[in-house]
């Protein structure tokens, strides 16, 4: 458990390590963590963790995003809360209701902060 992940949160319910990789969909339920490669897209209601070591390619559609550090290119979309923690490198925009960036994160994009539950526009 690093720093940034508290006791309080829920039981790592998969991990995919590093030096795996995976292409798909990935849809789950709880908290799911990512230190390999991942290339495609994940859906849920979950939390998404990102650690130092992971390169994610994807669409996310998640509850809560922590990028522990690793690399994320694809847009972003959060229903809770995104935790940028450095060295974190993201490529992409971001739509959610809270988003926290460390100092020393890259982030290239579009950031959209908007109220819980608030009506999104159609792209």
């Amino acid at each position: 458990m690093t720093a940034h992940e508290s006791a309080a949160q829920p039981e790592l319910m998969a991990l995919l390590g590093e030096g795996a990789r995976f292409e798909g969909k990935l849809i789950f339920e709880g908290r799911v963590r990512i230190d390999g490669a991942f290339l495609g897209e994940i859906v849920s209601d979950g939390t998404l963790v990102v650690g130092d070591s992971a390169v994610v390619e994807a669409s996310i559609t998640v509850g809560t995003l922590i990028v522990l550090g690793g690399t994320v290119r694809g847009d972003v979309r959060a229903k809770n809360t995104v935790e940028l923690h450095a060295p974190a490198k993201i490529y992409g925009n971001i739509t959610t209701p809270q988003l926290a960036v460390d100092r020393g994160v890259l982030f290239e994009g579009q950031s959209h902060v908007s109220e819980r539950d608030a009506p999104t526009e159609a792209t």
